[in-house]
């Protein structure tokens, strides 16, 4: 869908031109094509459960509404996301709450119906004090696990501030005991911050375990929940890929001219000739990410169980949940920059300057590479440049990209620069007034006829355009 909102670039420079540069533009109907995805794994596997979008990804009430008038639910980490997502359509039974919580959110979660997913002991506690205190219905929560100890060939499990280890389950379980009138154990969650493969299978099969275990002590779980992290692939191209981080391996030791500002290393760095440290950057060409992650993940077999995950679950009768960020608003928007100038560095180098900075696109943040589309009509007869990039803020490092980019040929001042595939986390997580610029607004596109439609994004109702 985003190639044939690019294909409208007098419509994008109008939209630009009535509000401004930076503009997010955002895609509905795509969030809800993308969750199609993942539901058709469950199918594959004969799997039942939930999938939960982590708001935190993405600010914009038009992808909530939309998700809103289907079926799957939404992933609320504060209290103003709870009020957005219940003031956009959602009913509490399909928001599940995680993150930390003050006594407002769990109280409002409470009230609402939502699945409390609970990081610790003391979260469990205060929110059964308060489900008595205000005489509340029974509220359904998961135990967030973290830690994990693996069986036989050590895997190492990534320390997390959240989340109670498998060891202290015991303790956990003696408090749902004490409190089964006020809440009801649905189940176990875990959200990993990595993307490996193998740490996410240790915690899966933990989970498993301790599902055994609170049956044990006569609870009747029916539901794990695996988190998120399932990633986005950014490049079409493994080769490219290669051949780029190849490159910025031999400029950093020097071996040919720099492809970065100041020829910085992104973690890697030279000493006495040799290459030290580690590349810090996402692997942009990802070929197993998204529902493609997750069907991989559940064909896993369990380290301490010796099944496949997909198996034990349905044999479980266990309910799936999971939490897709990134990877559920692929290719659901963009970022719109007008170029504001294009100068040359004393030391030769383009410098093009945007009408937006590195808090309004914020992948580099991310590590992730991606260079940006020149929007214009008609082919383009010129040769590539290569280009910086850097903002509107009066700071050193307000870089929106400290690689150089490649452009088919070089911009000038009032042309858009596009950012694409900037919903997950790149076009509002970091955004903020710094120096008083005007942070991004936001619209949302949609199909009407043969064309396309915009709205602002707070404007936007699933009743708008066409639906097929």
């Amino acid at each position: 869908m985003l190639q044939d909102v690019l294909a409208h670039p007098g419509a994008l420079s109008g939209m630009v031109e009535a509000l401004g540069s930076p503009l997010n533009v955002v895609v509905p109907r795509q969030i809800e094509e993308n969750a199609a995805t993942y539901r058709s794994v469950y199918g594959a596997h004969h799997l039942t459960g939930q999938v939960y979008f982590a708001h935190k990804a993405n600010r914009s009430t038009a992808l909530i509404r939309e998700l809103a008038a289907g079926e799957i639910g939404v992933d609320v980490a504060s209290l103003g996301e709870l009020q957005h997502v219940l003031a956009a359509g959602f009913a509490g039974d399909r928001i599940m709450a995680t993150g930390p919580k003050d006594a407002e959110f769990l109280w409002l979660a409470a009230k609402v119906g939502a699945i409390v997913n609970a990081d610790s002991e003391q979260e469990l506690t205060e929110l059964a004090e308060i489900t008595a205190r205000h005489r509340m219905p029974t509220v359904r929560v998961m135990i967030r696990l973290s830690a994990f100890d693996s069986p036989g060939v050590k895997v190492l499990s990534r320390p997390s501030r959240f989340g109670v280890h498998q060891r202290e389950l015991p303790s956990v379980f003696d408090i749902l005991d004490r409190h089964r009138e006020r809440i009801e154990l649905l189940g176990v969650s875990y959200h990993l911050d990595t993307n490996g493969l193998d740490e996410k299978a240790l915690a899966l099969d933990g989970c498993l375990l301790a599902m055994h275990d609170a049956v044990t002590r006569g609870f009747a779980p029916r539901a794990i929940d695996i988190g998120g992290g399932f990633g986005a692939n950014y490049l079409a191209d493994r080769d490219e890929w290669e051949r780029y981080t190849t490159e910025l391996s031999k400029a950093v030791l020097g071996a040919r001219p720099p492809m970065t500002w100041q020829n910085h290393g992104y973690g890697l760095r030279a000493e006495a000739g040799t290459l030290r440290g580690a590349l810090g950057i996402y692997p942009s060409y990802r070929p197993v990410a998204g529902a493609r992650y997750l069907d991989e993940l559940l064909s896993r077999t369990a380290p301490s169980l010796g099944r496949p995950f997909a198996t034990l679950l349905m044999e479980s009768m266990y309910d799936l949940y999971i939490e897709p960020g990134r990877a559920l608003v692929d290719q659901c928007g963009l970022t719109l920059a007008r170029v504001a100038e294009v100068r040359s560095t004393a030391t030769g180098e383009t410098m093009v300057r945007l009408e937006a900075n590195s808090r309004d696109i914020s992948a580099e943040d991310h590590a992730v590479f991606m260079d940006p589309v020149l929007v214009c009509d008609g082919p383009i007869d010129a040769d590539p440049v290569g280009v910086y990039l850097s903002g509107n803020l009066c700071l050193e490092d307000d870089l929106i990209a400290r690689r150089k980019v490649t452009l088919p040929r070089m911009p000038v001042r009032g042309e858009l620069l596009a950012f694409v595939n900037t919903a997950g986390y790149f076009m509002d997580f970091a955004a903020d007034h710094a120096l008083m610029q005007p942070i991004a607004r936001k619209v949302a596109v949609y199909p009407a006829g043969d064309s396309w439609r915009w709205c602002l994004d707070d404007q936007y109702w699933p009743v708008k355009g066409n639906r097929e």
